[in-house]
């Protein structure tokens, strides 16, 4: 399946939520660091509703979004339910010319695909699967340092330690309830206080409103930044500025994006629990990388978890051999 002299052709597939997005994007922009390569973004949905069904009964007339049509690319990166109608089928569409990898579990026969990247967590095995520590993520050194100009500004003076705060929220296993922000922001405030630190404060699609408004409420009075969901997402700049970050337990890519950058990350509790992300979270305490957060702000340094690169470099060996 080698392309010769010409750049790949990878194309990155989701349903365009952020998170799931990032990750297929992320594993796209890691292959093409180690080989040219043109990435096109391609975002899928269902009608009616119909992407909530079984991957097998969804017809593919169904689809809206962006075209999927040939020429197909030489490498086909999705993640997502959403994706799965065509991922699937993508090894028969393209008359095997296409490597077709998958992240997350796909939970379908294994041997649709040339390559499964499931989290670890998940358990996954096979002789075309590929686990890693948590997701791919599109963090790297470069990225973080043209966000940290974009906002350059507003976070240079800003005292430290700088503690970035990345909230997420309700989900299958979990919750933040009120009682539960209020709890997180008072610990949260008295650490940043004691250090004479600053606040870089942002939250998820998922994080509830009333646990949203408590949390703003009760840090407002820190140095720093909250943002607020409008205009320029900080989220990388938060990261970049950071001396510790701290995330919720309810993601996988939350941590495993500030695992990529090897500062400090604590891990912040949340109502609820699910056995896969407490593998998860166990794995990366086991790899020194982050802990529970009780009020400390410093930890020893770690290299930085860099899952994408390694899985980067699987994906190029198994389609041609040349990594």
């Amino acid at each position: 399946m080698a392309s010769g002299a010409r750049p790949l052709r990878i194309w990155a597939v989701s349903d365009g939520r952020a998170g799931i997005e990032a990750q297929a994007l992320g594993l796209a922009e890691a292959i093409a660091r180690l080989k040219p390569a043109h990435i096109s973004v391609k975002r899928i949905g269902w009608k009616a509703g119909l992407g909530r069904l079984p991957w097998q009964v969804i017809p593919l007339g169904a689809r809206t979004g962006d075209p999927i049509q040939a020429p197909y690319p030489d490498i086909w990166i999705a993640a997502g339910r959403a994706t799965l109608p065509l991922s699937t089928r993508m090894l028969k569409l393209s008359e095997g010319k296409t490597f077709v990898v998958q992240a997350q579990d796909p939970r379908a026969p294994l041997g649709r695909f040339d390559l499964v990247i499931p989290p670890e967590h998940d358990g996954l095995a096979g002789a075309n699967v590929f686990p890693i520590l948590g997701a791919p993520n599109r963090i790297t050194p470069e990225k973080l340092a043209l966000d940290l100009a974009r906002f350059d500004d507003a976070i240079a003076p800003l005292p430290h330690p700088r503690v970035a705060v990345i909230v997420g929220g309700r989900s299958k296993a979990h919750d933040l309830p009120l009682d539960r922000a209020r709890a997180l922001a008072a610990d949260i405030g008295r650490a940043i206080q004691a250090a004479g630190g600053s606040l870089l404060l942002s939250f998820t699609r998922r994080t509830p409103a009333a646990a949203r408004q408590a949390i703003t409420v009760a840090l407002a009075h820190l140095p720093g930044i909250i943002w607020d969901g409008s205009g320029d997402n900080p989220y990388f700049a938060f990261l970049a500025a950071a001396d510790a970050i701290l995330v919720t337990e309810d993601s996988t890519n939350l941590a495993t994006d500030a695992a990529a950058t090897g500062k400090p990350l604590f891990v912040l509790a949340m109502a609820g629990r699910s056995a896969k992300l407490a593998r998860f979270h166990a794995a990366l305490r086991a790899r020194d990388v982050a802990k529970p957060f009780v009020g400390e702000l410093t930890a020893p340094p770690y290299p930085p978890l860099l899952e994408t690169d390694r899985a980067a470099r699987e994906v190029l060996r198994r389609y041609d051999g040349s990594v």
